[in-house]
């Protein structure tokens, strides 16, 4: 069983992060705030392969704060003032509040008292064992593969490899369960495993749902996967 992180095994609550706007603003560069955007567009995109940055944890550091360096100059801030803000925007972006959703931990718990192999895979940060362990999920999770270290995000089919080689599964014995549509649905069908679609209630994400295609399913409960096994 491989699960997806955010949004099916956890959600953010409060407090929450301040905005990139207030960080910008509160620093005197309200002009530069107008033209930044979207604060989560600046990591990589879905699908991506990173692998030369993803070596270790330092090279991968050192990747993120460029990128927002990049976009900090591209958006007018001062060069005396990018590395103050780059430092605040990276450290404000990882410092989430983090919940179980009330299903999660009965479900792994019960799928690990099969004797299944249970593994988080997600596009996260370098230290997806610490949230992991922070929410209290270490002990319900034998494979934890985030996008950092594997060197691509969902979808690109590396990161599905990777996860599965380190469960000593073959596709076709694993199944994908998640919220989004392209990384924890269409990704995982076309490596080969079966797919749930987690589509609950209070889910962040707005949207319609797709039709589910072949081999995939839709659940609103992580409670209806063992249906699935």
């Amino acid at each position: 069983m491989i699960f997806d992180f955010y949004g099916t095994l956890v959600r953010m609550v409060e407090p929450l992060p301040p905005s990139h706007r207030s960080v910008f603003v509160r620093r005197g560069l309200a002009g530069a705030a107008a033209q930044w955007g979207d604060q989560w567009a600046v990591g990589p995109r879905d699908g991506e392969l990173h692998r030369e940055h993803s070596a270790d944890e330092e090279s991968y550091r050192a990747w993120e704060l460029a990128r927002l360096r990049r976009r900090a100059r591209g958006c007018g801030v001062p060069e005396g003032e990018v590395e103050g803000l780059v430092t605040e925007l990276d450290r404000v972006m990882k410092d989430l509040r983090l919940a179980l959703f009330d299903d999660v931990s009965e479900v792994l718990a019960e799928l690990r008292g099969r004797g299944l192999v249970v593994a988080v895979c997600s596009n996260w940060f370098w230290d997806l064992d610490r949230a992991l362990d922070e929410v209290g999920l270490a002990r319900l999770v034998d494979v934890a593969v985030t996008s950092a270290r594997a060197g691509a995000r969902k979808p690109h089919p590396l990161i599905y490899r990777t996860v599965l080689e380190r469960c000593g599964l073959r596709p076709e014995q694993a199944l994908f369960v998640g919220d989004m549509w392209a990384s924890d649905v269409l990704g995982p069908l076309a490596a080969g495993m079966r797919a749930a679609h987690l589509w609950r209630a209070d889910r962040a994400v707005e949207g319609a749902a797709p039709p589910v295609p072949d081999g995939a399913a839709r659940i609103t409960t992580l409670r209806a996967v063992t249906d699935l096994l």
